[in-house]
């Protein structure tokens, strides 16, 4: 069968489209393609960053991160924020948009608008209002419970080590929580009520009418939001421990990014700093792979 000539039209329209995307591949290519491979190459030198002739080191950096009990460290809190806070909100915001969306739960646009307040401030801002709410001394939660009477269960949260990282915890669901809450809440409303009043006459309660047709029929988006909060999660956790903590006290909040950043620019080893950084792009791209892997299932439509 003999193959169709392209259309003089049909080239036209091409070129149009390549005309119209080109600038924004160029700008993807130099400064998201260039500087990524740029960080694979210089993780194979030992350079200070500043001056100096780069010397390759091979292997050498990343043989050194094995045995960094400080990078250990960082990639274990990194870890920790990743599980319970993505736990903490996908699961929050999946209840709570079931709720607001079949419980009929008044003013509920007034609760949705509330939650997802937190979404719109600058990461920096939320910072300076957890530093302001974790305050030993003037806090709003210490002195809530001085308050109440409950002197003994003021604590240190940003100074104590065994509970600083659940406060920076608190402080990313807080943040996130009403943003998923909104997005799940949209594919909920999409789902047409009468397979709902078609369960509830073959007797299926709320929990089962949640478990039985929300979630199945909501999956794509919760597996999808997943992967990405996997991932933008690794530069909210930079940015928060940045501004709120630091890395302390004593390197106890220290994450990836943030011990990645003091590596390459404050002592001045930038080769073993691109080497966390290589390390972080690996563990991402694996966490997103087997997250993509473990929630794949057949795709429900109604």
């Amino acid at each position: 069968m003999a193959r169709r000539p392209v259309s003089l039209n049909t080239r036209g329209k091409n070129r149009f489209v390549l005309l119209c995307v080109a600038p924004a591949i160029i700008l993807y290519v130099l400064f998201m393609v260039v500087p990524t491979f740029d960080v694979f190459r210089m993780s194979l030198y030992n350079w200070t960053g500043v001056g100096g002739t780069p010397t390759f080191a091979g292997f050498d950096n990343f043989v050194a991160l094995a045995g960094d009990m400080q990078f250990v460290r960082a990639f274990q809190n990194t870890v920790f924020l990743l599980v319970v806070v993505s736990i903490v909100t996908m699961a929050g915001g999946l209840v709570l948009a079931g709720v607001m969306t079949q419980g009929k739960v008044r003013a509920s646009n007034l609760y949705r608008f509330v939650l997802y307040l937190p979404s719109v401030l600058s990461i920096v801002v939320v910072a300076a209002i957890f530093s302001a709410v974790y305050d030993q001394q003037n806090g709003l939660i210490n002195g809530s419970l001085n308050f109440l009477g409950l002197d003994s269960l003021s604590q240190v949260w940003l100074g104590d080590q065994k509970i600083i990282m659940y406060s920076i915890a608190f402080a990313m669901v807080w943040q996130s929580l009403g943003y998923y809450l909104v997005l799940y809440m949209s594919g909920m409303s999409n789902i047409p009520a009468e397979i709902y009043e078609a369960s509830a006459l073959d007797g299926a309660g709320p929990f089962r009418q949640f478990f039985d047709i929300t979630l199945p029929l909501v999956w794509e988006t919760l597996r999808t939001s997943l992967i990405f909060f996997i991932i933008s999660s690794i530069n909210l956790a930079f940015v928060l421990v940045r501004a709120l903590t630091g890395g302390g006290p004593d390197g106890a909040s220290e994450v990836l990014l943030d011990y990645m950043y003091k590596q390459a620019y404050t002592n001045s080893s930038y080769g073993y700093g691109m080497a966390i950084g290589t390390a972080i792009f690996l563990f991402s791209f694996l966490a997103a792979l087997i997250i993509s892997r473990a929630t794949k299932r057949e795709v429900l439509q109604f």
